[in-house]
């Protein structure tokens, strides 16, 4: 399998000192002018924080066989944005390494390293999964931009899979569900200011590809018997643990989780799921898509979607776009230039041919925050923006001189006219 599902955080944009003006920066905070409502930051300064978690006694993949499956201590890395006290010295950057693993680059975003929560108030818990391979800079576009409207956010390097530590793909498949679980717990753990201020109790779950994957198993949807014996999977039937039907799954099944966003999910279009495995996700979905993904496959998708028919669910799809919908932010300059750790440029990692990518965050992002305003903080206001026609292109604008909307105003909430095009947004509730 070619991987150009993931993508470190990089979006070519806008200087430091000015989020307006276009530079040669690699930004992962830029708001196009047409961005739909929720896409703007919030209010609250942004700080960030790297944590090191180790989770002891796991499965050591890369080293099981059939007739010995050893354990190790699991080392997890996080980047963890909330909402800070300061907005005095907003703005950093971030250092990390293109697809190919070795190339470093810089992020330029709008937290201030290790700056002081915000005290006297506790926001809601939003982790974030990157695909295979990917880093936790891969969707930090979410993390800075939920993090200034309230929630801690927690992305996740996950070990084995990551640009610099790529490895068998067997201990993707086992460990998604296990790793985000376990950074819950970790986060529920911390001690001091940030701690005080995380309230995981109120938790959503945001994965992109093979994380979109491991945030449906942790909804609930267990894999299919088939899935745990394939050759190229997780070894010695180890994937068993996730198995629909089975004990060690319905443990899994966490009450803290409220909702649950999976982008471009992969694993349908390898039998990983069947009717029984998906009707068991009974926690609120959101899912994004691009209609002409050929990673997950758009119809296996389509399928997930209407599989789950114990939650109410969503599907927003980006016409014509493939499997770089939505997650990943816009290829950073170092990645024009070809690499020779790769038989690609790494350019193609992150971008879509028809779509722009910073359209497609500021998209996600107006998205998400609606969805875990509604679920995480109880806003009831926000299921207007996601109470929508089928098809944006059929929406009618009907306004006024003062822009005030009319009776025969169908178009999506939050979105300026014309600013919707190529977009479905699908609904489907309990039961059906």
């Amino acid at each position: 399998m070619r991987e150009q599902f993931t993508v470190i955080g990089l979006a070519a944009g806008l200087a430091a000192a000015a989020p307006g003006v276009a530079s040669a920066e690699n930004r992962i905070d830029r708001i196009r002018p047409d961005a739909p409502e929720l896409a703007a930051f919030g209010s609250y300064a942004i700080g960030v924080q790297t944590l090191e978690f180790v989770n002891p006694g796991q499965h050591d993949i890369l080293n099981t066989t059939a007739d010995s499956q050893p354990l190790y201590d699991r080392p997890l890395t996080v980047e963890v944005w909330y909402p800070a006290a300061d907005a005095t010295a907003a703005g950093g950057s971030y250092q990390t390494v293109l697809r190919d693993g070795v190339t470093p680059t810089t992020l330029q975003g709008r937290a201030t390293r290790a700056a002081t929560p915000v005290s006297g108030a506790r926001f809601p818990l939003v982790v974030i999964s990157h695909g295979y391979p990917g880093n936790r800079y891969l969707l930090s576009h979410l993390g800075e931009n939920l993090a200034s409207k309230g929630y801690v956010t927690v992305s996740i390097d996950h070990t084995d899979s990551t640009y610099s530590d790529q490895a068998a793909f067997g201990s993707t498949l086992l460990n998604r569900p296990l790793d985000q679980k376990f950074v819950i717990d970790q986060m529920a753990a911390l001690e001091g200011p940030l701690g005080e201020i995380t309230d995981t109790t109120q938790t959503g779950v945001i994965g992109y590809s093979m994380g979109g994957y491991g945030a449906l198993i942790f909804a609930g949807a267990g894999v299919t018997e088939a899935s745990t014996g394939y050759s190229w999977g997780t070894p010695a039937g180890l994937l068993k643990r996730h198995q629909a039907g089975s004990n060690s799954h319905a443990a899994l099944i966490d009450e803290r989780v409220k909702a649950v966003i999976s982008i471009g999910p992969w694993g349908m279009n390898t039998g990983f799921w069947d009717a029984a495995g998906l009707a068991g996700v009974e926690k609120p979905i959101l899912m994004m898509a691009g209609g002409a993904d050929d990673v997950s496959k758009y119809p296996a998708m389509r399928q997930i979607f209407e599989g789950m028919v114990n939650t109410t669910r969503h599907l927003l799809t980006f016409e014509a776009a493939n499997h770089n919908a939505a997650a990943p932010m816009p290829a950073p300059i170092e990645s024009w230039e070809p690499s020779d750790k790769l038989d690609f440029v790494p350019f193609e990692h992150y971008t879509d041919a028809v779509w722009d990518t910073n359209r497609m965050n500021n998209i996600a992002q107006h998205f998400a925050t609606a969805y875990m305003d509604l679920h995480l903080k109880g806003d009831a206001e926000k299921a207007a923006y996601l109470d929508l026609i089928v098809r944006a292109a059929d929406g009618v604008v009907d306004l006024d001189d003062n822009g005030k909307q009319q009776a025969g105003h169908s178009y999506w909430k939050g979105f300026a006219p014309r600013t919707a095009q190529g977009l479905t947004f699908e609904t489907l509730p309990k039961g059906k």
